[in-house]
């Protein structure tokens, strides 16, 4: 008797892996907003973005023995609950950090260019020194800004010499975060914070929108950028109008990015399934050849890879498109 295909349901606004899973697997491919306990029921895995809340009421009764989010953060996975199930769960971790590395670089680029000012000016405080902010840290240092980090969990680990949060947001002139979102991190940034930042600081949030307190920083007078949002989809208005730059949650859509996390999704599958696993990457995409280039370059060549501005004016004249823009997303191309 020929045994049966695994079926995989698959958030459809993640390219790429359909065409990996084609003969391996019985796809289901849905809008993040469709997968709900009956639509989920009769799966063996689900490969989700982070729109999908994977818990009980979704997962209860169904025979899924795989959740694999095609992302770095996993806060809409219950991973407790699942574990008590028996059920494997496996993140993208590293998948796009070259990718929000390309909206810091481009963040600080118009950012310079508006003040008048060169790196070796300013202080750049890193909060969370983990993929995404070693790349930032290492960039940022290599084009000249001094560099404090802020780590707690691998300063603990690793005694590598980070500050506390509070003696960085002391000290930086700009203070970006790239933590994931839990318990110890929500609201890491609030109104006791900025009270003890400069009252000229920059504030860069692309990890999750929890972690910075949006009315707190509003209130404070403070500068920010952000790309994610407290209540995504729906954004406070006027949160979102005093931005300085805003980005619909896009800061890690690099080409090279839904690359890595649809590789990575197809190894994870490959693994749980027993299929034999060759080195897959999809061929629509250029493989990434990371480089360093210097501050003058950037400067000069990052407006015609991120055009950051055009689509800050966009989110603020049609925030109700939020997913739209997301989903319809034009993936950037990663040149450093």
């Amino acid at each position: 008797m020929k045994k049966s295909l695994p079926v995989v349901v698959v958030d459809r606004a993640i390219p790429f892996l359909t065409d990996f899973l084609r003969g391996r697997a019985e796809v289901v491919a849905l809008p993040a907003d469709a997968m709900d306990a009956a639509t989920v029921k009769d799966a063996d895995a689900l490969v989700v973005r982070t729109r999908t809340r994977c818990d009980e009421a979704l997962l209860a009764g169904s025979r899924v023995s795989l959740v694999m989010t095609a992302t770095i953060g996993h806060d809409h996975i219950d991973r407790a609950w699942c574990a008590e199930q028996g059920i494997r769960v496996e993140t993208a971790a590293g998948c796009n950090a070259r990718g929000v590395l390309q909206w810091v670089a481009a963040v600080l680029a118009d950012a310079a260019r508006s003040a008048g000012w060169h790196p070796s000016q300013r202080t750049l405080g890193v909060v969370g020194v983990g993929h995404v902010g070693s790349l930032v840290k290492a960039y940022a240092e290599a084009w000249g800004f001094r560099v404090l980090g802020c780590d707690p969990p691998r300063e603990e680990r690793e005694q590598l010499g980070f500050l506390s949060l509070e003696a960085v947001a002391a000290e930086a002139d700009i203070l970006t975060f790239h933590t994931p979102l839990d318990a110890a991190t929500r609201h890491l940034c609030d109104a006791a914070l900025l009270q003890q930042m400069k009252p000229s600081a920059l504030i860069l949030n692309s990890s999750r929108g929890e972690v910075v307190d949006g009315r707190a920083v509003l209130a404070s007078g403070h500068l920010y950028c952000f790309d994610v949002w407290e209540g995504e989809p729906c954004l406070d208005g006027e949160v979102l109008r005093n931005a300085r730059l805003a980005t619909p949650h896009v800061a890690g859509y690099s080409a090279q990015g839904k690359a890595n996390a649809s590789m990575m999704a197809a190894r994870v599958l490959s693994d749980h399934f027993g299929w034999p696993w060759e080195e897959w990457y999809p061929t629509e995409v250029i493989p990434p050849k990371p480089r360093m280039l210097t501050w003058e370059e950037l400067l000069a060549t990052i407006d015609g890879y991120y055009d950051i501005v055009t689509e800050s004016a966009l989110l603020k004249q049609h925030p109700e498109r939020f997913e739209a823009f997301r989903d319809a997303y034009r993936f950037r191309l990663e040149y450093f």
